[in-house]
């Protein structure tokens, strides 16, 4: 099968092993559907833990030479890498909205976030640079440097199957590590793609591995042994289990979960700019984003002035198809998650929320059985909502009115969630006790979708986050190595007899 028919094809995805496609042997598998049509349109694979330790066996045994081969030819990899991925930057897209479901666009807007990292990859020389320190003390000098681990591996959700791998695995492989990579089984063809990729970019086999799979095989990847490291993003509680399992197998773990982004709009801000903002990060992508605006905080008169215009505009939303050109939302990735998404609806109806915008029902012309829901709107959401305090991971955007900016940041700062936050204003001193005092990891000023670039790194806080280094940028180079200090003292520099006294600067 090509490449570019394997969006297309109804083949079914194995694994990805020692450089080479390896169908899956647990006799396990479930199907992969279509989003916009609702029908299966491959198989994939579910890995029995045998088939996880083959992948680690088999990174443990190429790793060694890899974390040899001296930085400037590791960057030389990534750098070929790089160049095909800007060559089938449009295939990788065409995956994602085929399996995934979201817009074209908006997939194709995933894959150059995802080529970012790829590209600050590339600059790994420079970035693992040590220090080094000349006469620490009479005749010694000392210096660090920073180490790979060693099999390293990241478990991904179904969202953006193409950008957060790429947050984990160019960083990971770059420093010298060995990876693999455990992706969403909802949407797995581009993991396979991936690694072809990098296999025509010259990386040694085994460098990095795909294993498709279910808890069974995130369970293996905790367990094993020669897995020295984990990188996870998706839902909180599957984050704190998996912190917490890694650590008791003694793994160094980062876990990134789940989130309530808030928008806060002041009443001086740019009233269409704050509408664009919110219909925007609110539907785009039909809010299966974990940066996505879920809650609009309207502090003020801005409420009565808002509402109406984001009601309009979120039932003129269209909604078809993702790879019709003019589609704005596609399809909720599954039918689970339309059902859990319109149970939520259902719920704020019930505690007394005012549903201002209904996406219920919504039939697309042509893909009758596609998984669609239409933008939402709800007004006067209180904190004690289902709706207000869980994550929803849908087209459903809540209102709460409050009547100043204190309100507004205590809101804000006592909800469980801390990953990313907006304010819409015009106001320079809010805008900067609004950064500063806000308890949320990733900030946006008139910026809805406040995502780092990739030298700076991702990352929440609270129940958000778990574990102390953020995702990519120079925090993931430190994540996926360990320092090392060495000091050096020549012996026609050292004194005569037993020293008996801790070493001093003298």
């Amino acid at each position: 099968m090509g490449a570019n028919e394997s969006f297309t094809s109804s083949a079914d995805i194995g694994h990805f092993i020692g450089g080479r496609r390896v169908a899956g042997a647990s006799g396990r598998s479930q199907p992969v559907t279509n989003p916009a049509t609702g029908a299966v349109a491959r198989r994939v694979a579910l890995a029995a833990p045998a088939e996880v330790d083959a992948a680690v066996a088999a990174a443990k045994a190429a790793q060694p030479a890899w974390a040899d081969t001296p930085p400037l030819r590791r960057a030389r990899v990534m750098q070929a890498f790089l160049n095909l991925l800007n060559r089938e930057r449009d295939t990788l897209a065409a995956m994602i909205t085929a399996e995934h479901g979201k817009v074209f666009s908006d997939a194709q807007g995933e894959v150059t976030r995802g080529i970012d990292i790829v590209e600050f990859a590339c600059g790994i020389p420079q970035l693992l640079k040590g220090d080094y320190t000349d006469q620490v003390s009479t005749g010694i000098d000392n210096w660090t440097m920073r180490q790979p681990l060693g099999v390293v591996a990241g478990i991904t959700p179904f969202n953006f199957p193409v950008m957060v791998p790429m947050w984990m695995y160019p960083v990971a492989i770059a420093c010298g590590n060995a990876f693999i990579l455990k992706p969403s089984e909802r949407d797995p063809s581009p993991s396979i793609f991936m690694a072809e990729l990098l296999e025509e970019a010259g990386l040694p086999k085994g460098i990095f591995s795909v294993v498709q799979g279910d808890k069974v095989a995130v369970d293996a990847l905790l367990a094993n042994p020669d897995v020295k490291a984990l990188s996870f993003v998706g839902s909180t509680p599957i984050a704190r289990y998996i912190y917490e399992t890694g650590a008791r197998h003694g793994k160094r773990v980062q876990a990134l979960g789940g989130a309530k982004n808030h928008m806060v709009v002041m009443p001086d801000a740019n009233l269409e700019q704050a509408v664009d903002a919110l219909i925007g990060a609110a539907y785009g992508s039909a809010g299966e984003r974990c940066m996505a605006i879920s809650v609009a905080v309207l502090v003020g008169d801005i409420a009565d002035r808002i509402v109406p215009l984001l009601a309009e505009r979120a039932t003129k939303l269209i909604v078809k198809n993702g790879m019709e050109s003019d589609a704005e939302m596609g399809p909720l990735v599954t039918l689970d998650a339309k059902t859990r998404v319109e149970s939520y609806i259902a719920s704020g109806v019930a505690d007394g929320a005012t549903l201002a915008a209904d996406g219920r029902g919504l039939a697309v012309a042509g893909h009758e059985k596609g998984f669609f829901t239409g933008g939402t709107l709800f007004d006067h959401v209180t904190p004690e909502m289902k709706i207000y305090k869980e994550e929803i991971f849908g087209p459903v955007l809540s209102c709460v009115r409050v009547p100043d900016f204190e309100s507004a940041l205590k809101l804000v700062n006592a909800h469980e969630f801390g990953n990313g936050v907006a304010c819409f204003t015009s106001d320079g001193n809010v805008a900067r006790e609004f950064a500063r005092r806000v308890e949320i990891g990733m900030v946006g000023i008139n910026v809805p979708i406040p995502v780092p670039m990739a030298w700076h790194g991702f990352g929440g806080w609270k129940s958000s986050m778990f574990g102390d280094t953020h995702a990519y940028g120079e925090e993931g180079v430190r994540f996926y190595t360990r320092q090392k200090s060495v000091m050096q003292r020549w012996p026609s520099s050292t004194p005569k007899g037993a020293e008996f006294t801790m070493p001093t600067s003298k």
